[in-house]
């Protein structure tokens, strides 16, 4: 933790409540206070002073928890205790984590949680364009044709995507990597040009793989892991300030030859 006056979304972040934006949110609420007095978006926050969200003090996080969860279909990938099937009822963690990010409640595979805001933040933002490599399977095998037209970008949610790379074909089956994360992107992708999504599998987030971790389950990763993590992070956001989050490469080179 930093022993500096910070603003109070980037304390909130750093022990690992909420992400920027969300303690954006829950500040405009009127949800937080410092020192007993309601916190703005822009309020500061010093050394000794005491910082509450919902009369519950927020206390500095020394252990940065990063975690690879094995998601199962069905479990929604929320903190919201609204939801009963929240991803984090049913990992049953011991300290508070958060998901980065999401993946559909239907779909399987990796997912991070973690209670690291500013690696949160990092790994979330747009512009850096991380690659996430997912298996496919359809209810009918892709043509070449609408796999050379779905790499260059599809019109859906009033966008175009960001172009992708698919490889891996076989059957009805296929590997795709993004760079973005639109609600539900590859079903819609798929439902554009006719296509039925089965099965969906996500295997990978920037160097991070599922590898054999059952289903259900979670493993921390490593120190060396997270340093990875954070210097990938580091570098696609000057990449990204010079290009807008291009799709990179790097990772398919290093771990595309060995999925099968």
């Amino acid at each position: 933790m930093e022993r500096e006056t910070v603003r109070i979304n980037k304390f909130l972040s750093q022990c690992g409540i909420c992400s920027r934006r969300e303690a954006d949110r829950i500040a405009e609420d009127g949800r937080i206070r410092i020192n007993g007095t309601v916190a703005g978006k822009g309020s500061m926050v010093a050394p000794g002073d005491t910082v509450t969200v919902d009369g519950v003090a927020v206390e500095p996080r020394r252990e940065k928890i990063v975690l690879a969860f094995h998601k199962p279909a069905g479990v929604v990938c929320t903190s919201s205790k609204k939801e009963p099937d929240n991803i984090i009822d049913y990992i049953g963690f011991p300290e508070r984590i958060y998901p980065v990010g999401r993946l559909d409640k239907d779909s399987t595979g990796l997912i991070l949680l973690t209670n690291d805001g500013e690696l949160m933040e990092n790994i979330l933002r747009g512009r850096n364009g991380h690659e996430k490599e997912y298996i496919v399977t359809l209810d009918r095998a892709m043509t070449p044709e609408v796999c050379a037209a779905m790499e260059q970008g599809v019109p859906i949610l009033g966008t175009m995507t960001k172009p992708c790379r698919i490889l891996h074909r076989e059957g009805r089956q296929f590997h795709i990597i993004l760079t973005q994360g639109l609600n539900r992107q590859i079903r819609r992708m798929c439902e554009y040009f006719g296509y039925r999504v089965r099965t969906l599998k996500r295997i990978r987030i920037m160097d991070i793989l599922l590898g054999d971790l059952p289903e259900g389950k979670w493993r921390r990763l490593t120190e060396e892991e997270i340093d990875r993590l954070k210097r990938e992070c580091g570098r696609k956001t000057q990449e990204g300030e010079k290009n807008g989050g291009a799709t990179g490469s790097r990772a398919h080179e290093r771990t595309g030859r060995t999925v099968k």
